[in-house]
């Protein structure tokens, strides 16, 4: 019998290739994203290359209690999920300041909430199957202060602490918590977010989400809790322990802004 493979946010980017990964890998799949259109093309795609089942369910998970309908309804399909990949997640460009509150509390609502909450829920049976793997999506951010995304580098320090604090909680319980750490990606990211013209991005060769979700599954089946692809992005999280926090935010103050200034 296959194993199901649960993920967030599985219509584009990392959490499209996600899908492919463990399609390939010979996974069922339960796919939730808020277009239904590319969830049922997405699912027709892997059905057929794969020879695997794919269920899908189209939802808005920044919504209050969306975690919760997500699985009460893989409890009405009878679907016991093994891997839960908490993908979702959305970043915005721009000052503090100046940012809709409205849109900031929808990435804290999707980033923190709906993570924590999704957790909550499949961990339980995960741990009285003594069998289960999470994988939360953070982001190198989460190593680091963000000036012009203070919001979102703060979602991911609380993905990455909160992703560490219940993988010791949870050893020798036979379920496993990573927590992928990538840097900027070759995905629809970074329009979505607005900065596209930071330095950080424009004209930059980035890795691309396919490369970053084959990282990511070979770093859960190897268990590892912190997973950071890349050199470059190893040496950032780590040299900042030792670097001032002044100078800190003024490096990464000077990477986000435009390119230009």
């Amino acid at each position: 019998m296959k194993k199901t493979a649960l993920i967030t946010g599985a219509s584009m980017g990392i959490g499209l290739e996600f899908a492919h990964v463990f399609a390939k890998n010979g996974y069922d799949l339960y796919l939730v994203a808020r277009s239904e259109d590319k969830l049922l093309a997405l699912a027709r795609e892997l059905e057929s290359g794969h020879k695997v089942k794919v269920d899908i369910q189209a939802l808005d998970l920044s919504k209050t209690d969306s975690a919760l309908e997500v699985f009460q309804e893989t409890k009405r399909r009878k679907i016991d999920i093994e891997i839960l990949v908490n993908n979702a997640g959305f970043g915005d460009f721009g000052m503090f300041s100046e940012a809709e509150w409205s849109k900031e509390k929808q990435m804290i609502d999707l980033n923190i909430t709906a993570l924590t909450h999704f957790t909550k829920l499949f961990l339980a049976e995960m741990l009285q199957r003594k069998s289960g793997k999470i994988l939360n999506v953070a982001s190198i951010a989460a190593f680091l202060p963000g000036p012009i995304m203070a919001v979102y580098f703060a979602t991911k320090a609380y993905v990455l602490s909160f992703s560490e604090a219940i993988s010791n909680e949870l050893e020798g319980t036979g379920v496993a918590v990573t927590c992928l750490c990538p840097g900027p990606t070759e995905s629809n990211f970074q329009s979505a977010a607005n900065m596209h013209e930071s330095k950080a991005v424009k004209g930059q060769k980035l890795p691309t989400a396919k490369e970053v979700a084959v990282y990511g599954f070979d770093s859960l089946m190897e268990n590892k809790v912190v997973a950071i692809p890349g050199i470059l992005n190893y040496i950032m999280a780590n040299s900042v322990r030792f670097t001032p926090r002044f100078l800190v935010r003024k490096i990464i103050r000077f990477a986000q802004d435009k390119a230009g200034n």
